[in-house]
């Protein structure tokens, strides 16, 4: 994307139009995320062994703290490169992306490396039993041992590519290797190719974050003197000032996403005192859960070049009216996909697998999970705001609210009084009052951040 394009879809585009430019592709892409997601589930579940299945289930908290880093380099990096570009700071631009790019692709060596050194603790503290630990110590090989890199990688070189406004690109990349896994699944997992099992879920997983690496790095080489992205070593400086601006935002976000590894393992761990159908049921319902989780995500994800810049450069009425359109198209959407999912709850479990234990407690799962969307919103919106603006200490806030004060507790306490069917229903009661502060927190950033003179 050139300047002149760049300064007209930020400054100048009517925001309806600047927002779909910008969310639209990252919605399609988490879409075919938790698609690719499901795959592994999906084609697992055709083997009908709910073992099989529950190993690709208990790893998921383990690839879930992937984000962890992804936030930390990802979220980080693209505020201050965001930021950047509405001050035309266009140096700082290219510096910072370098920080992330490397930092990131460290990080994702030495998680591999540290969860292949503790394997057994881990798939003890995810809640691996003997029936289940085999099946997930295969998949976990694949998708964390050796997977864990490129699979960082794949997604923090998105958030640098859509921070300049690229959104298509960042979108095209991300679902490259996505379309390759849902193709890579069936020919892996099941009988009539390799029939590796979960195992081959795992293989497919890793050969198409590699792939997506790919897409980005021929990208950035092609596109090498029309953008302000860098990933030459001699670029990389541990900087004061970008260290500071890039986990001033990054930090809580990845913090946030640790708290989201711990309640999802406490999760797993109270559902696996029920029996590998429980997990499996738990696995399902989770990942159906993440669909219209992923596109509110995506959503407040997609507006944050958006909002970082309009925060940057000053003007703050279209900041404000950016967040007001996201919320105004997102609500009523979410509330027609949780009637949905109270409807069919039965139909969208058996389509994973046709047992009836597991569709018995999936569909309970899943109409508790659903609850929580409306909510959901608010927050992922609010929590989007944070980020872009620079004010990562509001995100760390909310993160240690959302997990620590209300949802872990739920889990708790659900787990007691209604088990197992109340876990579900955990992040319904988080959310629900995360969003009435979010709503304060909003009000209060409206207020405090007026519009910038102009000379």
């Amino acid at each position: 994307m050139g300047n002149e394009q760049r300064m007209n879809l930020f400054e100048s585009a009517p925001i309806p139009s600047a927002v779909a430019k910008l969310a639209v592709p990252m919605i399609f892409s988490s879409l075919v995320m938790v698609l690719y997601n499901m795959a592994d589930t999906y084609f697992v579940g055709m083997l009908n062994n709910p073992v099989e299945n529950a190993g690709v289930a208990l790893a998921a908290p383990v690839l879930l703290a992937f984000n962890a880093i992804n936030n930390l380099f990802g979220v980080g990096t693209s505020s201050m490169m965001s930021r950047a570009l509405g001050r035309k700071d266009y140096d700082m631009v290219s510096e910072s992306s370098a920080f992330g790019f490397y930092c990131s692709l460290i990080g994702g060596i030495l998680f591999g490396i540290a969860c292949t050194v503790g394997k057994d603790p881990l798939l003890d503290l995810i809640g691996a039993d003997a029936m289940t630990r085999g099946a997930t110590g295969k998949y976990m090989f694949w998708t964390v041992s050796l997977g864990a890199a490129p699979a960082i990688l794949n997604v923090v070189l998105a958030y640098l590519v859509r921070s300049e406004g690229a959104a298509m690109h960042a979108s095209i990349g991300t679902m490259s290797g996505c379309i390759l896994n849902i193709i890579l699944d069936p020919i892996f997992i099941l009988p009539w190719g390799l029939n590796m099992g979960a195992e081959g879920a795992g293989l497919a997983t890793f050969i198409s974050n590699c792939v997506a690496c790919l897409y980005f790095f021929v990208f950035l080489y092609i596109k090498r003197k029309q953008t302000f992205i860098c990933v030459d070593p001699r670029k990389f400086r541990l900087k004061k000032n970008i260290i500071k601006g890039v986990c001033g935002v990054g930090i809580p976000a990845s913090i946030q996403n640790l708290l989201n590894v711990t309640g999802m393992t406490i999760l797993n761990n109270f559902t696996a005192v029920h029996g590998a159908d429980a997990v499996a049921a738990m696995g399902i319902a989770y990942k159906l859960y993440m669909v219209p989780m992923q596109v509110t995500l995506g959503f407040s994800q997609g507006i944050m070049p958006l909002v970082s810049y309009t925060f940057a450069s000053g003007n703050r009425k279209r900041m404000k009216n950016t967040i007001f359109f996201a919320l105004k198209v997102m609500l009523p959407v979410l509330a027609l996909i949780t009637i949905g999912y109270f409807i069919g709850a039965d139909r969208m479990i058996r389509a994973f697998m046709d047992n009836d234990a597991i569709i018995h407690y999936g569909s309970a799962f899943l109409r508790g999970f659903a609850l929580a969307l409306l909510f959901l919103c608010v927050d992922f919106v609010a929590v989007g705001v944070f980020q872009a603006i620079g004010v990562g200490k509001y995100a760390l806030l909310f993160a240690v609210l959302r997990k620590i004060v209300l949802e872990i507790p739920a889990l708790f306490l659900m787990n007691y009084l209604f088990p197992p069917y109340g876990l579900s229903y955990a992040q319904f009661i988080a959310e629900l009052i995360l969003s009435i502060c979010a709503i304060f927190m909003l009000r209060h950033i409206f207020k405090k951040y007026q519009d910038v003179p102009k000379n």
